[in-house]
């Protein structure tokens, strides 16, 4: 189903809970695989996570998670250290499409038993469970950090630990900073070392957890488009939303300090968050560097395009491989609406656009960022948003909400 976004506004004072993150839920759900445990309080409901989830219970021979690309990675880090569990690990077509042989050679230089089921270096995989005994690997900083963080989850369980040698520029820090803190806060800090490109997790084998019940935060990534809405609203405009700490181990906590270039202020009280839109952008020209926020990339790219600005994002070289080209996308959706948008293969162009064209249907190419990312137009033109389900990939709950805070009651249509 497509879904109609008319021209409205907020009903500013509303309060929103947003489900767990999903970058902690997955990496709690693969800890808890090894440590059962691990008691997980606000689990995400996103459909990444249940599919994750789903898998790590499942006993059947051929895993499919689709388009969830977290689970793909952490995946094929837990079945490589099942020892006498074989298993076909598949997804879609794009999934197909997205390379995961650096994470594979990593894994296999540590001894696991590994093949491509059909394309060298993409999935599927074929996947042997052995014991792996060797403790050292090394690896590209420079690829997805989730590749690195599969290896850390899988780290205290392997019979020697593991240290993992980054070679090169680091990309994505604050997703790498949040599962070695995780694992700090579940095992103990002095069972993980962090120096300069050095990374140590001792084995944990037999060994009770230091803390055993995490409360997983409501997702950052899901509240930018709230960040988004607010920015395109008139001043004065509010919104609530709650279970989110200021000292987040989420990067896309740098929403605050992001958004106040658009006129959003923040202000916290406990877990609640607030926002306002409190001045007009004090510049109309942005430049962010989004190495270490590349999920919130879209929203800050529509959200300058609704305010009229000139914007030039750069550090988005992941964003090739998610799940779509989300550069391409990008320019492509964007066009449509009247505005010049140039890409390389690591940051957008964005020139100012002072009219937005009216009706305009946007695709959303299997990608749930794409189809939030543009909603908050609506505040700026009627625009149709194509397969608005896709947005359960990561907030199942975000149209409901969406009709909450705007007093609208969208129009759905079949897909054509």
């Amino acid at each position: 189903m497509n879904i109609t976004l008319p021209l409205s506004q907020l009903v500013s004072g509303k309060t929103l809970q947003l489900s767990g993150s999903k970058s902690e839920s997955n990496r709690a759900l693969l800890l808890q695989a090894f440590f059962p445990e691990l008691q997980i309080k606000n689990l995400s409901t996103a459909d990444d996570t249940l599919l994750l989830q789903r898998a790590l219970q499942s006993k059947e021979g051929t895993i499919d998670i689709h388009h969830a690309g977290t689970a793909m990675r952490f995946l094929t880090a837990y079945f490589a250290t099942q020892v006498g569990r074989e298993v076909l690990l598949t997804g879609s077509a794009r999934m197909k499409e997205r390379p995961i042989h650096l994470l594979v050679e990593a894994l296999q230089r540590l001894g696991a038993d590994i093949c491509y089921g059909e394309r060298n270096g993409f999935p599927p995989l074929y996947i042997k469970g052995v014991a792996l005994s060797k403790k050292e690997v090394r690896i590209r900083g420079d690829v997805s950090s989730q590749f690195l963080s599969a290896l850390l989850l899988i780290a205290p369980s392997l019979p020697n630990g593991l240290t993992l040698i980054l070679e090169g520029e680091l990309t994505s820090v604050p997703y790498l900073k949040m599962t070695v803190s995780f694992l700090q806060y579940c095992l103990g800090e002095e069972v993980v070392q962090w120096e300069g490109n050095v990374l140590k997790v001792a084995s944990h084998i037999n060994k009770p957890l230091k803390n055993n019940i995490w409360e997983v935060e409501s997702d950052w990534s899901s509240a930018s488009y709230w960040f988004s809405f607010v920015a395109l609203s008139p001043i004065g405009t509010q919104l609530t939303l709650t279970h989110f700490k200021e000292d987040s181990l989420q990067g896309d906590s740098a929403l605050p300090q992001l958004y106040k270039h658009f006129g959003v202020g923040t202000t916290f009280k406990g877990s609640t968050m607030h926002i306002e839109k409190t001045a007009f952008p004090y510049s109309t020209r942005l430049e962010f560097q989004l190495n270490n926020t590349p999920d919130i990339a879209q929203t800050i790219a529509v959200t300058a395009l609704g305010l009229g600005l000139e914007a030039h994002l750069s550090g988005l070289h992941t964003l090739k491989i998610k799940e779509t080209d989300r550069l391409q996308a990008l320019q492509t959706e964007i066009t449509k609406l009247g505005a010049t948008v140039n890409i390389t293969d690591e940051s957008l162009y964005l020139a100012p656009c002072k009219q937005l064209r009216e009706g305009v249907s946007i695709a959303t190419y299997n990608d749930h960022r794409m189809a939030m990312a543009f909603a908050p137009l609506m505040l700026k033109t009627p625009i149709v948003i194509e397969d608005k389900e896709v947005v359960s990939k990561s907030y199942p709950e975000f149209w409901e909400q969406v009709e909450e805070v705007s007093g609208v009651r969208f129009q759905e249509t079949d897909k054509r």
